[in-house]
């Protein structure tokens, strides 16, 4: 992971959950409260997009894996140099471990909801943990660097263990909306943050490294953290309030064509009365 496409990678990983999160949590919420006949199916319809997810995670995780080994400078699996008798590339060690309990947590979710034998909030427990260990590696990562790079990924901690807390809460407070929208808009703040974090310290475009011992830019990315936050929670409103009016354009257009039903019917029950009593 020390250079840029190392970032890039979780950080699209993330992204692409939170930004996937941003819809499905208000999909979900808002078709709870307009369901009626239709809940069976519409849990059963949940419980697939849940374990299609988990597979998606557990792949996801052994990509990030064989990408941290496999890399043409990776250890190969090898954790100690025979010759040399030292530990070998234990940074990617540490990301490869990062990635086996998110893995852990795909695997977790694929049984939840393929078997009824699993408790329901075990899937969020493993989450939880998955993220805890992704933030206890990180912060024994960055000892005796420059202090923009500590500061960088200390920032990133806020949202790794914000995002721990709340996935642990959703273990009691199962299907609390507003825990899931704070969990998606940590979880987005991860994925742009790690693209950050690449960009400052690995520039892509080859150009002027940034200071990484000026205060002022230590006070600058504070600042950028902040505004990445804001921008998180703005893609988080916008996709709930384009989910709330794509659903109430569909439930109009359903009501309409029930009412249409509905008229129909009389009116078959009004000619089929008529001609009762005409035969009468």
């Amino acid at each position: 992971m020390a250079n840029f496409k190392g970032h890039a990678l979780p950080g699209s990983f993330f992204l692409l959950f939170g930004l996937w999160w941003s819809v499905k949590y208000p999909i979900k919420f808002l078709a709870k409260r307009n369901e009626s006949s239709r809940r069976r199916s519409s849990r059963l319809c949940f419980n697939r997009v849940e374990l299609a997810e988990g597979v998606v995670k557990a792949v996801f995780s052994l990509v990030g894996i064989l990408a941290e080994q496999f890399v043409p400078d990776g250890p190969h699996l090898h954790l100690m140099s025979e010759d040399s008798k030292s530990w070998v590339k234990l940074m990617n060690w540490q990301h490869s471990t990062m990635y086996l309990f998110f893995g852990i947590s795909g695997i977790i979710d694929i049984v939840t909801y393929s078997s009824s034998w699993i408790p329901i909030g075990l899937d969020r427990l493993l989450l939880s943990l998955a993220v805890f260990i992704e933030g206890f590696l990180f912060y024994f990562h960055v000892h005796n660097r420059p202090p923009l790079d500590v500061h960088i990924h200390s920032l990133l901690l806020t949202a790794v263990f914000g995002g721990s807390f709340i996935i642990m809460m959703e273990v009691f407070l199962r299907d609390h909306i507003v825990l899931e929208l704070f969990r998606t808009s940590l979880a987005i703040l991860q994925g742009t943050w790690f693209w950050q974090i690449g960009f400052v310290l690995y520039p892509p475009s080859g150009g002027p490294e940034w200071n990484e011992n000026d205060h002022g830019n230590i006070m600058f990315i504070t600042m950028c953290f902040c505004w990445h936050y804001a921008a998180s929670l703005l893609i988080v409103a916008i996709s709930y309030t384009l989910v709330y009016w794509v659903m109430q354009i569909k439930l109009k257009r359903a009501g309409a064509i029930e009412l249409g039903q509905l008229k129909v019917s009389e009116k078959n029950s009004q000619v089929s009365l008529l001609n009762g009593s005409d035969e009468e």
